[in-house]
């Protein structure tokens, strides 16, 4: 086991382009419309533990206080990078009430305490270590943005609490959590406090998951929360998508800190089934609405995608683990691709709405096809993104994702420092007893020209990330390259190297057994999945097909703050025919210009067609 330390988002600061704006946006825009709609729906009204079943108030949700500690952590994230008294003095208020309303014996829930009282740790799929999870998480970020100690406090007294009913006395109705994600909250909160007692917890319960006797419930089996079998034993991505990658991390997390071998050979062969037969070219998985689940290999329908916002970001989350120990370029691509594509697509251009949902085609006529004899019409997912869902989990992972793009772009062992994530910025930080700094001057995505200027690595080696879809990358010094990095080596104090990656637009294929892409294509430029929207090409996108042997004209486009890309295509001539079936040879074709648009930015101007699975000519 290879392992690595990342470079916290703290030490780099992204100082313009892409990613600059995007965190800008979110720091003053996305933030506190997230806490407006929560602030409308009750959530935070809610940690004043003061409904009442004749209150006029909304009934706390199971889930209301992870929406919250989302928010929290986010609020901590941005706090880290830039002082806000006023949105430190928000998080403050909530640390009072959860201070005011935790029990003595160290438990804190609002549904279960406002609400069912009786029904504490009897209900698996209830979310309530779900909801300790982020609430740890959140104490954790905000300990590190401001150095007060009361929010971690009442969470370290939280875990103990759990630790006892749990693992100690085995008191409650179940072993396990239904819905992951306490695990790697537990092991950020033994990295923070290097309390052994919160890795032992966080062993525990991976340990436990898939031993325990379940029921099955009439609409799910085991596979659902992951528990069919234990996780070592665990080859393929089953059940809840976000639930999965959540479990899947904190089991990498674990295989780390206990150099767990089995559990790092699990975790790799989950990743290669998500990424080789069960994830979307844009990053998204979880292709099924039942349950918001992976289903079976190459099930990757396109206008039904579910590929909820939520598990895009999981599963970069769980890439982003295995690269700590697992060394291979294959895990920072697939951050990449979800930070661009499966992601980013769930918010709009301008900050304030969301996707729950993201699929790879809208075809409205469809969305009203109902059966002849009922007024009962398939599902599809929404057309047009919302700036609030009654399952609100979503915004607040997207604002603490996109605060902490900074965490993906480096790491580093005793002779090498790895470029995993590209953006113009500076970072600084120490490896042993030497001060390092790392410059980088980009205008990524927009252009693959890269410069990287390090300081204090003399002697030691820099190992840069080629992209998957760069095929002809020029660097201006000598280097090899180890399991798809560029391993130069630093002959300088001050040290600069010159890389050019290939950005030439890109024809991707499925694998022939994903039957919906079978005869269609994609197109990719850098790390930009695009598509088509009927805003620009008219309708009956499905009928477009781009020339095979055409050009591809780029150019910057300011409304979605990247390239967009126009192609040679040709498109049915109609005509005056209006049979509905005709020899082929007596089809026509007529040239067209087909205008595609980066993925992410779809649903931005219109509610209209989109299409990413084109037809070549």
């Amino acid at each position: 086991m290879k392992k690595t330390t990342p470079v916290s988002f703290a030490n780099v600061e992204i100082t313009n382009g892409f990613w600059a704006k995007k965190q800008e946006l979110n720091r003053t825009v996305t933030l506190d419309a997230v806490r407006k709609q929560f602030e409308n729906t009750g959530r935070f009204e809610a940690f004043k533990f003061n409904w009442t079943e004749d209150s006029d108030l909304p009934q706390p949700h199971i889930f209301w206080d992870s929406d919250i500690a989302k928010w929290m952590e986010s609020a901590a994230l941005i706090l880290r990078k830039h002082s806000d008294p006023e949105l430190e003095k928000k998080v403050d208020e909530i640390v009072d009430l959860i201070e005011k309303n935790q029990g003595e014996d160290g438990y804190f829930n609002i549904f279960f305490t406002v609400c069912e009282p009786e029904g504490r740790w009897q209900n698996r799929d209830a979310h309530e270590l779900y909801c300790a999870g982020h609430l740890t998480e959140a104490a954790v970020a905000y300990y590190e943005a401001t150095g007060k100690i009361k929010f971690l406090k009442l969470m370290c007294k939280y875990m103990d609490y759990i630790a006892k009913v749990f693992a100690e006395e085995k008191s409650t109705a179940f072993a396990t959590p239904g819905h992951e994600e306490i695990e790697l909250a537990l092991i950020k909160l033994y990295r923070c406090t290097s309390d052994e007692r919160f890795l032992k917890l966080a062993r525990f319960f991976i340990d436990e998951r898939g031993k325990e006797t379940l029921p099955i419930t009439a609409w799910c089996n085991t596979k659902y929360n992951q528990s069919h079998m234990p996780v070592r034993e665990q080859r393929t991505a089953e059940g809840h998508s976000v639930r999965a990658c959540y479990l899947y991390s904190g089991m990498a997390d674990l295989a780390k800190e206990i150099e767990d071998e089995e559990l790092l050979v699990a975790c790799k062969a989950l990743f290669d089934n998500i990424v080789q037969k069960r994830m979307y070219i844009t990053g998204g998985v979880g292709s099924s609405h039942e349950g918001e689940a992976f289903t079976v290999d190459y099930d990757l329908q396109n206008d039904t995608a579910y590929a909820e916002t939520c598990a895009a970001i999981s599963l970069a989350m769980f890439a982003n683990r295995l690269k700590e120990i697992d060394m291979d370029s294959k895990y920072a691509d697939i951050v990449e691709k979800v930070y661009y594509n499966g992601f980013l697509s769930g918010i709009s251009l301008d900050g304030k709405a969301f996707f729950y949902e993201n699929p790879l085609e809208i075809l409205k006529a469809e969305h009203n096809r109902h059966a002849s004899v009922n007024k009962s019409r398939e599902r599809f997912p929404i057309t047009r993104r919302q700036e609030v869902f009654s399952c609100s989990c979503c915004p607040p992972n997207i604002t603490r994702f996109i605060a902490a793009f900074g965490d993906y772009m480096y790491s580093f062992d005793a002779e090498m420092l790895y470029v995993h994530q590209f953006a113009q910025s500076n970072a600084n930080f120490a490896i042993g007893s030497n001060s390092v700094s790392v410059v980088q001057k980009t205008e990524y995505p927009n252009d693959g020209k890269l410069t990287l200027t390090v300081t204090g690595l003399n002697g030691k080696k820099l190992a840069v990330r080629i992209p998957f879809w760069s095929v002809d990358t020029v660097i201006d010094k000598p280097y090899t390259v180890e399991k798809g990095y560029a391993v130069i080596d630093v002959t300088e104090d001050v040290f600069a190297v010159e890389i050019e990656f290939d950005m030439t637009p890109r024809i991707f294929a499925a694998h022939p057994l994903v039957f919906a892409d079978n005869g269609r294509f994609a197109l990719q430029s850098g790390p930009l999945v695009y598509c088509l929207e009927s805003e620009d090409n008219g309708e009956n996108l499905r009928d477009i097909a781009v020339l095979k042997n055409g050009t591809f004209t780029v150019h910057y486009d300011e409304f979605f703050g990247v390239n967009v890309i126009t192609a040679k295509a040709q498109r049915t001539d109609v005509g005056d025919c209006n049979a509905l079936y005709r020899p082929v040879e007596q089809m026509k074709t007529i040239e067209t210009d087909a205008r595609f648009i980066p993925y992410f930015g779809f649903a931005n101007r219109s509610d209209c067609d989109m299409l990413v699975w084109f037809k070549l000519a």
